[in-house]
C-alpha cells in the first residue's frame, strides 16, 4: 500500500481527439478509482491540448471529473513537446504518461504503478511494445535504427519503448530541466538514466480516429533522433567517402598499369560519368546531413521557449492547488 499522502499525476497529450474525449475521460475515471482503492493515492489529470483544430478541449472539460486541468498550447508543437508541457505542470509524487487514443490500457497502467510502489529501488517503469504487426522490412529497419543510434553510446535507447511510463517525482524534475528545442523523448528518457524497468505490453486497437503518424513523420522522427543523439550518420558518410577515394586510387593505379604495360586505351565518357555521379552524390549527401546537424544547432542557439501556453482550464477541485511551472 502506498503512502495515502502520495499523489499520482496523469499526463496525456492530445491533438484533434474530440471523438475519443468521452471514452478516454471514462477510462481515466476508472483508472482513478482503481489507483485510489488499490494504492490509496490521490489522482490529478493533466491533459495537454497540442493546438487541436476541433473542440476536443471543450469536450474533455465536459467529460472529465475529479481533479483535472487542460493546458492549451498556442499551436501544434508536436507530441514530444506536449509531453514536456504536461510534465512542467505536474507536482505529483509519481507521474504516469499515457496517450489519449485509448491504446494504453488500465491493466498495464496499474501494473506499472504497482512495480514502482512495491520496488523503492526503481525510479521508472516503462511499457515496451511486444506486438509484432509490422512488416518484416519495417521491423528490420527499426532494428537497424536502434543498433545504429545505440552504437558508441554510454546509454541504450530501448527498442519499442515510447512515452507510456510511470516515473517518480525526482525523475520528472530532472527531465523538465532538459530544455532541448528539438525533442526526441526516447533518447531523453534514456539519457537521463535512473533505474528503469521494462514491462511488455500489447497496445489496444485504436477504436476511434486515425493515427497522426505517417511514414514521412516516422522518417523525420528517426532523423530527429540521429541528429540529437548520434554522430554515426556522419561517420558512415565519412567512411563511404574514404572508401570511394580508395576505390579511385585503386582504379587509377589499374588504368596507369594497363596504359604503361599493355597500351590499353583509357576508358572515357562512361568511367568519367560514374566517378562524377558517385562523388557528387556522396558530397551532396554529406552536405545535406551536415545541414541537418547545423539546423539542430541553430534551433538550440536561438533559445526560444520550447512551447507557448494559450491558457490553462482548471476543474473546481484543482483551482485551489498551486499551478505548475508552465516554463515553456
Amino acid at each position: 500500500m502506498a503512502d495515502p499522502r502520495q499523489k499520482l499525476d496523469i499526463v496525456a497529450p492530445f491533438f484533434n481527439e474530440a471523438q475519443s474525449a468521452p471514452a478516454f475521460a471514462a477510462l481515466l475515471d476508472r483508472l482513478e478509482e482503481a489507483v485510489s482503492s488499490r494504492f490509496g493515492m490521490a489522482v490529478h489529470k493533466i491533459l495537454v491540448d497540442d493546438g487541436s483544430l476541433d473542440d476536443g478541449a471543450r469536450r474533455f472539460s465536459q467529460a472529465l471529473s475529479g481533479s483535472w486541468e487542460i493546458v492549451r498550447l498556442s499551436r501544434n508543437f508536436g507530441k514530444e513537446v506536449a509531453v514536456l508541457a504536461g510534465l512542467d505542470q505536474s507536482r505529483g509524487d509519481m507521474v504516469l504518461i499515457m496517450d489519449s487514443d485509448l491504446q494504453h490500457s488500465i491493466d498495464i497502467s496499474l501494473k506499472m504503478i504497482a512495480e514502482l510502489v512495491e520496488s523503492p529501488d526503481i525510479d521508472v517503469v516503462y511499457a515496451q511494445n511486444d506486438r509484432r504487426e509490422a512488416s518484416w522490412r519495417r521491423s528490420q529497419l527499426a532494428r537497424l535504427f536502434y543498433s545504429l543510434i545505440n552504437s558508441s553510446q554510454r546509454f541504450d535507447i530501448p527498442e519499442n519503448a515510447g512515452d507510456f511510463r510511470v516515473m517518480r517525482g525526482p525523475v520528472v524534475r530532472a527531465l523538465t530541466s532538459l530544455r532541448d528545442k528539438r525533442r526526441f523523448n526516447k533518447g531523453l528518457f534514456a539519457w537521463a538514466g535512473f533505474r528503469q524497468k521494462a514491462i511488455p505490453y500489447s497496445p489496444e486497437n485504436r477504436a476511434i480516429g486515425t493515427s497522426k503518424w505517417s511514414r514521412l513523420n516516422l522518417i523525420a522522427f528517426s532523423l530527429e533522433g540521429f541528429t540529437s543523439f548520434s554522430v554515426i550518420p556522419l561517420r558512415i558518410i565519412s567512411l563511404s567517402g574514404m572508401l570511394a577515394a580508395l576505390a579511385g586510387v585503386v582504379y587509377g593505379a589499374k588504368v596507369f598499369f594497363e596504359v604503361m604495360f599493355y597500351g590499353v586505351a583509357v576508358p572515357g565518357y562512361p568511367s568519367l560519368m560514374v566517378a562524377v555521379v558517385l562523388l557528387g552524390g556522396l558530397n551532396l549527401t554529406l552536405l545535406g546531413l551536415i545541414g541537418e546537424y547545423v539546423w539542430v544547432t541553430l534551433s538550440e542557439s536561438k533559445d526560444r521557449p520550447v512551447y507557448l501556453v494559450r491558457d490553462v482550464v482548471l476543474s473546481e477541485t484543482a483551482r485551489d492547488k498551486p499551478p505548475g511551472a508552465s516554463r515553456g
